[in-house]
C-alpha cells in the first residue's frame, strides 16, 4: 500500500494541523496565541493542546511562553503556509474544476490537504492558472511562502452610504455560504450599505439591483475593501 504524502521532514498530520491553527488564529490575535484558543479551534482539551504545543516547540516550529501564549517560528510558519496553500488550492480545484458548491469544499479540503504531495499541489496550481484567491476570497500563499494579505473591514463595521467590494468570507459556517450563494452574492461583488439596524440588527445592503437583509453574524463574517 502506498504511504501518504507528508510535509517536509515527515511531519505528522497533527503537527501540520496545529501549525495551521496557530497561524490562522494569529491573524486575529495581537500577540501570542493562547493555548485555550488553539484547543477550542481544534476541538481538543487544553491539556492535549498544551502537549502538542510542546511537541511543536521540540521540533523548532513554535515558541511557547507560559501564561502568554504560542507563536510560530519561521520554520513553523513555512509549514503552516504550505498546508494553507494546499488547502486553498484544493478548495478552488473542487469548486472550479469539479463544480462542487463552495459551502462543501472546506470540509473536503481539510482531509485532502494532507494527502497530496507538493508536486501534485503545483500541478493543481498550474492547471488553475496560478490563482491568487480561493473560492471564499482568501489569499493563496505562493510557493515561496508569501501571502498577500490586504487590510479589510467587516461589513458590520460599515455605515449607511458606505460602498465597497465584498472580498472574502469565513468558510467556517456552510449555512452562511449557502445563504449568500442562494442570493447570488460572491467575492468580487460591489455593494452599498443602505440601512443598518441598531444592536447588531440586520444591514440592508444593495448588490447590483438587488437589496438584501444580512444579519449581524453574517455581516461580521464578510470582509470588505473600499472601492
Amino acid at each position: 500500500m502506498a504511504s501518504r504524502a507528508k510535509a517536509p521532514g515527515g511531519l505528522s498530520d497533527a503537527v501540520q494541523d496545529y501549525a495551521k491553527a496557530i497561524w490562522s488564529l494569529k491573524q486575529r490575535h495581537d500577540g501570542p496565541v493562547p493555548t485555550s484558543a488553539i484547543a477550542e479551534r481544534l476541538g481538543v482539551s487544553p491539556a492535549s493542546a498544551s502537549a502538542m504545543v510542546g511537541r511543536l516547540e521540540s521540533l523548532g516550529l513554535a515558541q511557547h511562553e507560559p501564561y502568554h501564549g504560542v507563536e510560530l517560528t519561521a520554520p513553523g510558519e513555512r509549514v503552516a503556509l504550505e498546508v494553507v496553500r494546499h488547502h486553498r488550492l484544493i478548495e478552488l480545484y473542487l469548486a472550479q474544476a469539479l463544480g462542487m458548491p463552495w459551502d462543501r469544499v472546506h470540509e473536503e479540503a481539510e482531509v485532502l490537504e494532507h494527502a497530496i504531495s507538493p508536486r501534485l499541489s503545483e500541478l493543481i496550481a498550474q492547471a488553475l492558472g496560478d490563482p491568487k484567491r480561493d473560492p471564499h476570497g482568501d489569499p493563496i500563499p505562493t510557493l515561496d511562502g508569501e501571502i498577500d494579505e490586504h487590510p479589510t473591514r467587516t461589513l458590520a463595521d460599515l455605515e449607511p452610504g458606505d460602498t465597497g467590494i465584498f472580498v472574502r468570507v469565513s468558510d467556517s459556517d456552510p449555512a452562511m455560504l449557502r445563504y449568500l450563494s442562494q442570493r447570488g452574492i460572491r467575492p468580487g461583488d460591489r455593494f452599498e450599505v443602505v440601512d443598518k439596524q441598531p444592536f447588531e440588527g440586520p444591514l440592508s445592503v444593495r448588490f447590483g439591483a438587488d437589496e438584501h437583509a444580512l444579519g449581524g453574524a453574517l455581516a461580521r463574517a464578510m470582509r470588505t475593501e473600499g472601492g
